[in-house]
């Protein structure tokens, strides 16, 4: 039964078939967590907002009409809520003091990227993608990890195709930047000086 399609279950759960949608719960909910902890950084946050996601999803999904991904409806839900928890919440800063890099950087960081996707480096990555402030966070999980196009992250986000263009770009530099910190940290030295 599981392997059915989105659609499958989204018009059983309209009709009122709870274990219908407790599936599409089970399918996405990783995902929903993943976005929500990113722009949070704080896990009970996340799971109280990733509960509250569904729960707006489910009352919502009459009026989901299909015309996006299903998965994008919900990230887009996930995203609103994580918005206004921040907003409500005066713990959560989006500061962030981030360098500089010349264009050269960002054609490193285009292959940095790809060589530590790897699992071993992944944990990496997730620690320097929770720094970077919510907003980005949350695109470059949407983009990389998510595989969601510029098209679907503006009707998420509510941004434009252009607005994320420009954010994605100023994300990956952030990232970029925040590897470069963490890789140079880690680089043992001798007599003042890296070898």
């Amino acid at each position: 039964m599981n392997q059915q399609p989105d659609q499958y279950f989204i018009e059983k759960a309209m009709h009122g078939d709870t274990r219908a949608f407790g599936v599409l719960v089970e399918r996405y909910q990783d995902y929903i967590f993943t976005i929500v902890y990113r722009m949070l950084k704080v896990r009970e946050e996340a799971e109280e907002v990733a509960q509250d996601v569904f729960l707006k999803a489910f009352e919502a999904l009459p009026g989901f009409r299909g015309d996006a991904k299903f998965s994008s409806w919900l990230y887009r839900i996930a995203y609103r809520k994580t918005l206004d928890r921040i907003r409500k919440n005066s713990r959560f800063s989006t500061s962030e003091l981030i360098e500089e890099i010349t264009e050269d950087d960002t054609e490193k960081l285009e292959n940095g990227l790809e060589i530590m996707l790897q699992e071993e480096r992944s944990e990496i990555i997730q620690n320097c993608i929770l720094k970077l402030p919510e907003q980005e966070s949350a695109i470059i999980t949407l983009f990389y990890f998510e595989e969601q196009s510029v098209k679907e992250i503006a009707a998420i986000t509510g941004l434009t195709q252009d607005n994320i263009k420009v954010k994605l770009y100023r994300s990956r530099k952030a990232l970029f930047s925040l590897l470069k910190k963490y890789m140079q940290a880690e680089i043992p030295e001798e007599n003042g000086k890296a070898i």
